[in-house]
């Protein structure tokens, strides 16, 4: 078997059926046995950095691994964005790149580039496959590292001559990395420590991270803030966590949250931090952001916990698991008086986050009406900008990987490529962008795709510049 068909056989066993990708020299060998390979469909993208995105809202929407393929030189630099896009975010996303043939690697061959050592700071783990024999536990490997623990980007790069190497094809039985571990439940003691805390406390309050929402972990969270009668915010990546209309639910906090999530942010005595960075943008500036509050910071990856704010008790493990200890952990409560302070704030500034009154056509009124006509079905993707903004405010999200969008990096273009993703990913339901006028200039090209491949897109421009 050639080192190509080994690639697509290898995308076979993963369960992968689309891959988005834009052809050039190093990668014809593989691009010349899709055609025996009928169960992968390839969508021909116009630009690079559109079939990464693609394969970003693919994994986003469906919660399955999403692929992306690009040639050398100015074909692996263009996915830059969307690799390092994806990895911010926490996306399961393999990122494949085809290179100049080994006797020229580092000899500066037409369209060659170090992409392994450019991509190296912005993915969970890269490879650079040098023969066609280890071409199946690379795959195995990679493909295991971005859907595990806390998922992410992953490349492979693959010189030209690889494709077209004879070798055996064998699957690997069993994937194990060395040094790698994958959280599952926490501790006892931690769970014990965070549970103290919590009995303890009289104005609690859970931040829902993306990781909730990536964990699969939404009832978890439900049953554990209803058992504790704990108020829930939201970041920007963690909507959908729990329906807006949910008794606990406060909305988004941060930057752009509103002016009652954040008071109670700051005014909590215990923070209980869910699959989230503790980042800026939600946040603010960390010395201000309630010094006095102890955190629980719950996290699959240890190296966010302390990173931006001192925490009381870190725990490492899967939320899904962890919130099912703390449920059965802690005493069952009500924080009437809590709840009731937060809902007298927020009862006096709702109309900071009304759709303006007069009848204008603002874009906060359309996209309430776009989110109350599309239904709860729906799927959402936005771009970068105030539109983003509004549409999380107004778009009144309910359900999990329904609200696409680029938190981490912030990438305007993100909103077309990853709408023509999640339409591939869930075919049966409706999907719209919401973009800026500056973002859809970016990659706007992805139209044309979408039109050749038959993929339902509903747009909405806000020109506003």
């Amino acid at each position: 078997m050639t080192g190509a068909d080994i690639v697509l056989t290898c995308l076979e066993r993963l369960g992968v059926d689309t891959v988005f990708g834009y052809p050039g020299g190093v990668v014809l060998p593989l691009y010349d046995r899709f055609p025996s390979h009928p169960k992968i469909r390839h969508i021909l993208v116009r630009h690079e950095q559109g079939a990464g995105h693609a394969a970003d809202g693919y994994a986003r929407a469906s919660g399955r691994l999403g692929v992306a393929l690009a040639t050398s030189g100015p074909g692996a630099t263009n996915l830059v964005t969307a690799i390092t896009n994806a990895h911010m975010d926490s996306v399961p996303t393999l990122f494949i790149t085809g290179n100049v043939s080994r006797n020229l690697l580092g000899r500066d061959g037409f369209q060659e580039a170090d992409i392994t050592g450019i991509t190296m700071p912005i993915v969970k783990h890269n490879y650079l496959v040098m023969r066609a024999e280890d071409l199946a536990p690379a795959f195995a490997e990679a493909a295991y590292l971005a859907m595990t623990g806390r998922k992410g980007s992953v490349h492979i790069d693959i010189p030209k001559d690889v494709f077209l190497e004879e070798a055996e094809f064998i699957w690997p039985e069993e994937v194990s990395v060395r040094g790698y571990r994958i959280p599952g439940e926490a501790s006892v003691s931690d769970v014990q420590r965070a549970a103290a805390i919590i009995n303890n406390a009289e104005r609690p309050i859970i931040f829902a991270g993306h990781g909730v929402l990536l964990g699969d972990a939404t009832e978890e969270l439900r049953t554990f803030a209803e058992h504790g009668g704990i108020p829930i915010l939201n970041t920007l990546l963690g909507l959908g966590s729990i329906p807006p209309e949910h008794v606990l639910s406060y909305g988004m906090m941060g930057m752009h949250g509103s002016y009652w999530a954040n008071h109670a942010a700051s005014n909590a005595d215990v923070i209980i931090g869910l699959g989230m960075r503790m980042d800026d943008r939600a946040l603010g500036r960390f010395q201000d952001m309630n010094p006095t509050a102890q955190i629980i910071h719950v996290d699959i990856d240890p190296a966010e916990h302390g990173k931006n704010l001192p925490t009381a008790v870190p725990v490492i493990g899967n939320v899904k698991h962890v919130l099912q200890q703390l449920t059965n952990a802690i005493d069952k409560k009500s924080h009437v008086q809590w709840l009731r302070w937060i809902n007298e704030i927020r009862d006096g500034h709702r109309a900071s986050m009304s759709v303006p009154p007069g009848g204008e056509l603002t874009t906060q009124y359309v996209v309430s009406k776009i989110a109350e006509f599309a239904g709860r079905e729906a799927i959402f993707t936005t771009g970068v900008g105030q539109h983003q903004m509004w549409a999380a405010q107004f778009m009144n999200i309910g359900r999990p990987r329904q609200f696409i969008t680029s938190g981490g990096l912030g990438t305007m273009g993100f909103e077309v490529p990853a709408a023509m993703g999640a339409a591939v990913a869930c075919p049966d339901r409706q999907v719209w962008t919401i973009c800026g006028d500056g973002g859809f200039q970016m990659t706007f090209q992805e139209i044309a795709t979408m039109v050749d491949e038959q993929i339902p897109v509903k747009m909405a421009i806000m020109n506003n510049g």
